[in-house]
């Protein structure tokens, strides 16, 4: 058939040998497969080594009889590596690691602040942030607050209004922090706790 690509004609082209390890790892018989599909033998020896065509009518079965998913005799084309490889950023004397890849838009980071003291120099920007406490206490100053923040607290404000947050003197704080360009408003949905 003229009309396939290249790259379906590779994908099927994969499949018999998948097939066959497939069967072998289970260790099933092509007699034994047959009787299970009601393929016959020589269709399933064919199909094992490429001189088939592969079709749903044939990989249903055999998908059945070996309780696979049908993508994984099929080979779905292979997930990336999901995880985010940044080299950590030393600024202010704290730790970041940005958790995010795409420029512009939203940012996150993990931080690290580590124990000293500390005096808050208040400052503003453009933007929205929000704040997650994974451990220790984080003295945030917002405008007349100053509050301590301890594990499991989140704080959401707008960089527009005085800003500072940092050690506490009392040991090192580690956080998530998501930067968002002004607007960009990071809603957290939770149900309420129950009374």
């Amino acid at each position: 058939m003229g009309s396939m690509t290249d790259d379906t004609d590779e994908v099927l082209a994969e499949v018999g040998p998948r097939l066959r390890r497939i069967r072998k790892e289970r260790g099933a018989t092509l007699a034994g497969l047959s009787a299970a599909t009601g393929i016959s033998v020589s269709t399933l020896s064919r199909l094992e080594s490429g001189l088939r065509r592969p079709s749903l009518e044939l990989l249903l079965p055999i998908a059945r009889a070996h309780q696979v998913p049908l993508d994984e005799l099929v080979g779905a084309p292979p997930v990336t590596d999901p995880r985010v490889r940044a080299e950590p950023l030393v600024r202010h004397g704290r730790t970041f690691w940005p958790l995010t890849r795409q420029p512009g838009g939203l940012q996150a980071f993990k931080v690290l602040v580590p124990q000293r003291a500390e005096e808050p120099e208040l400052r503003t920007h453009e933007g929205y942030e929000w704040l997650y406490v994974l451990s220790g206490r984080l003295r945030v100053v917002l405008a007349e607050h100053d509050v301590v923040m301890t594990a499991g607290e989140a704080a959401e404000f707008d960089t527009r209004v005085p800003h500072w947050f940092g050690s506490t003197g009392e040991g090192p704080a580690e956080f998530l922090s998501l930067f968002g360009p002004q607007g960009e408003r990071m809603h957290v949905r939770a149900r309420p706790k129950k009374a």
